[in-house]
């Protein structure tokens, strides 16, 4: 499989948001501090599938990524299989001068053969290239496979929030976990 990374252009239209996100709850991560550790262990709870793109906060109207494109503080790359878009990510400067991904996304056809790695090599290209510490990300505890791909990835947690959800659903046990990857 041929896979390309390349930046957003004005002639992509939004086609290359349509991506299948969804992705299978069946184990939440239970985090546990140690000093100043923030570690995990992971709980097995029934399954079911899960997409933001169902979710009330999504928004009605699509985003407008034009102001990304030819800006040096933020971009977003497309990912492409076989000439397909498979995937993305959506990258900024922060306010703390990490570089934040804001989203990343892999068709559910297409995870497992290597697409999201790749986004995370060019996260870390475009942030080395820009002078950033590293690069921050949040995801859910009940991603448990996107945790662990950006555990394998050498990111570590470095903090979590558990009422983020409840703005949304006061009954939510999803916490926010902040991962970091800090470069030498």
């Amino acid at each position: 499989m041929d896979i390309l990374i390349r930046e957003l252009t004005a002639g992509d239209g939004e086609r290359w948001m349509d991506l299948d996100g969804s992705f299978i709850v069946d184990s939440t991560l239970v985090l546990s501090l140690t000093g100043q550790r923030i570690g995990y262990t992971v709980k097995e709870i029934p399954a079911y599938r899960k997409s933001y793109a169902d979710e009330p906060f999504e928004e009605d109207t699509e985003a407008d990524y034009s102001d990304y494109i030819g800006n040096p503080d933020q971009i977003v790359y497309l990912a492409y299989a076989d000439n397909q878009v498979a995937g993305h990510m959506v990258l900024k400067r922060n306010w703390n001068k990490y570089a934040y991904i804001e989203d990343i996304k892999v068709d559910a056809r297409y995870r497992g053969c290597g697409i999201g790695r790749k986004l995370i090599e060019q996260a870390k290209r475009w942030a080395k290239d820009g002078g950033m510490p590293g690069i921050m990300l949040e995801t859910q505890s009940n991603n448990v496979r996107a945790c662990k791909f950006y555990e394998s990835c050498g990111f570590v947690i470095g903090g979590f929030d558990s009422y983020v959800y409840k703005g949304i659903d006061k009954q939510s046990d999803e916490v926010a976990i902040y991962w970091y990857l800090m470069f030498e």
